[in-house]
């Protein structure tokens, strides 16, 4: 398998999946500052001109996050990261969906549409009015979460790539103007234990 990965969250969440089942892959470095991704050879590997994307040994590409994690998951299903029963597999979904809709995406176009802007408006539809408020919705995302979150993750008892998706998300959020609110203190608490893992260290 081959790996094309650049900086940012998304890529970020691969890595550190790779990580926790302690899978090495063949790494080509994308370079997103500079818009590789964005014209060819890169748009054949990925037409949606987007990191991360992963190339499979007989040439299928699976691009993706959920998508690759989950082919990941089911090559190596141990150790689990995604679920080992149907019940398990549901609740890891449904908390990766509701991370995505609820914080990581408004999150990440609040980055693209604000500090972002200089960099993205070229390559997409920006729309700078709604930076702002797009980071507010994943600020009350964070709040619902804070609220709903009985630990130690965000799953319950079982680490997940909900731990992942978040943890690489707010982690990118903290250097770019959309850091955790300390007065979120289950989900401060929570960051700090995903931090320490070794895949967060090995996945930057």
């Amino acid at each position: 398998m081959k790996l094309y990965t650049s900086v940012g969250p998304n890529p970020r969440v691969v890595k550190m999946f790779l990580a926790e089942k302690g899978l090495e892959v063949e790494r080509v470095e994308v370079d997103l500052r500079g818009g590789e991704n964005r014209r060819e050879p890169y748009l054949k590997v990925n037409p949606a001109g987007q990191t991360p994307a992963l190339e499979l040994d007989d040439g299928a590409r699976v691009t993706e996050i959920t998508a690759i994690c989950e082919y990941l998951e089911e090559v190596q299903p141990e150790p689990s990261l995604i679920g080992r029963t149907p019940q398990e597999r549901a609740q890891t979904r449904m908390w990766v969906r509701r991370l995505d809709l609820k914080i990581c995406e408004p999150m990440a176009n609040g980055f693209r549409f604000g500090e972002g802007l200089p960099m993205f408006e070229s390559r997409m539809r920006c729309l700078p009015a709604a930076a702002p408020g797009l980071k507010a919705i994943a600020r009350d995302g964070l709040e619902w979460l804070e609220g709903q979150f009985q630990g130690p993750w965000i799953a319950g008892e079982r680490f997940t790539l909900a731990d992942v998706l978040l943890f690489c998300f707010l982690d990118f959020g903290a250097v770019v103007g959309q850091p955790l609110d300390p007065a979120f203190g289950k989900l401060t608490d929570w960051f700090a234990r995903v931090k320490a893992r070794p895949s967060a260290a090995a996945s930057t």
